[in-house]
């Protein structure tokens, strides 16, 4: 039985609401690249990934995208829509089997009036979102391109393991991906990915993106700031 107490964010119901709220959800499975969302889509729940990996995508009248977020299993969307009653904001497709659990939103609204706990966390997920905002926003205002797929690069990477001061990415973005991830194109991307390898501080491995020298990127994004 799919018990709501199992998402992270509900870890504080006891055994019994769990299970009782977790009726009044839907359990689904999603394909792989299968859509979960679409932008403009009239419906105000809220959706938490159970398993897999979901990307969130705002789509532009003029045909281009830009990748906002990607959602782990814990992580949460459609919180916006369920609080304001607008319509989504994003498009959301998975990007592996992914399964979602759907929380109606009078639900989910139930919850958080009951509990100030899970409600300070979702407030606490919110703030955190838009302080990532606010810095990448900032990087698009004031960085130019190369030194905003620097912090994009350090943002999507992980310590490397037996390679101390590397960090890396893994499964490897395309290169067409981070371009959508920094709003420039794609080609510029590659340009300064050859230009970080041929100066050594960056190498593609088969199943990663490898920097070599965080702290020389991590100099050049301080000093662009400073300019």
């Amino acid at each position: 039985m799919e018990n709501l107490k199992d998402i992270p964010l509900f870890s504080s119901l006891s055994q019994d609401d769990g299970e009782r709220y977790g009726k009044s959800c839907l359990w689904k499975d999603y394909d792989a690249h299968e859509l979960v969302i679409d932008i403009d889509e009239e419906t105000t729940d809220v959706r938490f990934v159970i398993s897999g990996l979901v990307r969130v995508i705002n789509r532009f009248s003029v045909g281009k995208e830009v990748i906002l977020n990607e959602m782990n299993p814990g992580d949460f969307f459609g919180e916006l829509a369920a609080i304001d009653g607008e319509t989504r904001s994003a498009n959301v497709t998975t990007l592996y089997r992914s399964r979602i659990c759907i929380v109606p939103q009078k639900l989910f609204l139930d919850i958080l009036n009951r509990s100030p706990e899970i409600s300070l966390s979702v407030m606490q997920v919110l703030t955190k979102r838009i302080r990532t905002l606010n810095m990448r926003l900032a990087e698009q205002s004031f960085l130019q391109a190369k030194h905003r797929l620097y912090a994009e690069l350090l943002r999507l990477s992980k310590p490397r393991l037996g390679a101390e001061g590397q960090r890396s990415i893994s499964p490897p973005p395309t290169q067409k991906e981070l371009a959508e991830r920094i709003g420039t194109r794609r080609e510029v991307v590659s340009r300064e990915l050859n230009a970080l390898q041929k100066q050594g501080f960056f190498e593609k491995t088969r199943g990663a993106l490898v920097i070599k020298d965080v702290s020389e990127l991590q100099r050049r994004i301080s000093e662009a700031w400073e300019e």
